[in-house]
């Protein structure tokens, strides 16, 4: 896929929802984490969606537990993945909005996300880093997938275009910059471990918490 992903187009509950844009990014999204969480450890997913990727991860990555999660309307239809997969490493989804005061569970050992940040408006993004500094547990890693500005600049034209298409369904939604990004990650004890180029003018931020 030569352009910036676009969101699920998600079917009737009675059939699993399915994301066109995870069976595009799923290989090369595994192949980048594999790296990361290389040893036994529970990978929290923040916005889970269709629940695509936490079945297709947790089978290619049976020493981690996976832990999907959610806003409540999508868990659903990300228990009907998980039903149909039966992966003992795949825990069951809770539902989360990242904007709750209080977040399921007490810490959290590692942690990925995937074209959430560009979702949510800048408020949700500065509450999402404040929710981490909370609940990731000390050198925690944090795996962040999706597009980036960079010095204020749409990194291509398909990427700009994707930004307005954000902000036409939603004005507070839009591409962040990596400066910003960064900006909060340090300022609550997160470092940059590596930034790393993906297809579809996307990338994916590893971050230590220190």
């Amino acid at each position: 896929m030569k352009t910036t992903e676009y969101h699920q187009s998600i079917k009737p509950m009675t059939q699993k929802p399915f994301s066109q844009a995870c069976e595009n990014n799923k290989d090369p999204i595994l192949q980048a984490i594999s790296t990361v969480f290389c040893q036994p450890t529970t990978v929290w997913e923040i916005g889970s969606g269709t629940g695509q990727h936490a079945c297709y991860f947790a089978k290619n990555l049976p020493h981690v537990e996976w832990q999907p999660t959610d806003k409540p309307e999508n868990i659903p239809g990300i228990c009907l993945w998980q039903q149909e997969t039966q992966l003992a490493n795949l825990k069951p989804a809770l539902p989360l909005d990242v904007t709750d005061a209080v977040w399921p569970g007490e810490s959290i050992d590692a942690l990925f996300t995937a074209n959430t940040l560009h979702i949510m408006s800048g408020d949700e993004v500065h509450i999402f880093f404040d929710r981490l500094a909370v609940y990731l547990n000390p050198k925690a890693l944090v795996c962040i997938y999706g597009p980036f500005n960079y010095n204020g600049a749409y990194t291509s034209t398909s990427n700009a275009q994707f930004d307005q298409w954000l902000k036409i369904r939603n004005t507070l939604s839009g591409i962040k910059n990596l400066e910003d990004i960064l900006f909060l990650a340090t300022s609550r004890g997160f470092n940059l471990m590596n930034d790393i180029a993906m297809p579809a003018n996307n990338r994916l931020l590893v971050l230590h918490n220190s």
